[in-house]
């Protein structure tokens, strides 16, 4: 059990049958009455983000989020596969379960696949990727207005914008929680 006083960023806990992650927290202490904290919980199976106030004293249990390292394996029609490198074991999970976090992924890549007792809510790619550019249009000289950028298609599908010097066949670095161009490697 953890109380509302103890609340941190990240922190997940259990409230009104759901699992909620602590997006922000602020202690208030209003000149007259109690005071409260006020949450920003984020669901972590549906996404839905709601604010709710506590009294400092309320305890909710802290939800146990286990994360675990897996090779994302291959995508079949609507079901993506993963394998547990310890043990082996592969597992499939809908593409409402994956969302868009493996726009950015290659096969045989590893991700962190996070549950709650058992059952599969997200994976989480690696922070940073580094993908080959497929196709973009040639930057022109001249068009260097400032922080000029051009749309590039890397080899897992996705789009992103890229400054004009990158061209096909290039390296870069993509930042996966931001989808935004690094560096080139």
């Amino acid at each position: 059990m953890i109380s509302a006083g103890d609340f941190r960023n990240g922190i997940t806990i259990e409230y009104e049958n759901s699992i909620y992650q602590i997006i922000e927290f602020q202690h208030v202490k209003p000149g007259k009455g109690a005071a409260f904290v006020r949450t920003k919980l984020k669901n972590i199976i549906s996404g839905g983000v709601v604010e709710k106030t506590f009294r400092p004293t309320e305890k909710c249990p802290q939800a146990r989020i286990d994360r675990k390292e897996m090779q994302y394996l291959y995508q079949d029609g609507d079901l993506f596969y993963f394998m547990d490198t310890e043990n082996y074991e592969q597992i499939g999970l809908n593409v409402d379960k994956v969302g868009d976090a493996l726009k950015f992924v290659k096969e045989n890549e590893m991700v962190k696949v996070c549950s709650h007792n058992g059952n599969v809510f997200a994976i989480e790619p690696p922070l940073f990727v580094e993908l080959v550019i497929t196709d973009t249009e040639p930057g022109f000289k001249g068009d260097t207005a400032t922080g000029a950028t051009k749309p590039a298609t890397v080899e897992t599908g996705a789009t992103v914008y890229v400054p004009l010097f990158v061209e096909t066949n290039d390296v870069i670095k993509i930042d996966t929680r931001t989808g935004e161009y690094l560096s080139r490697v």
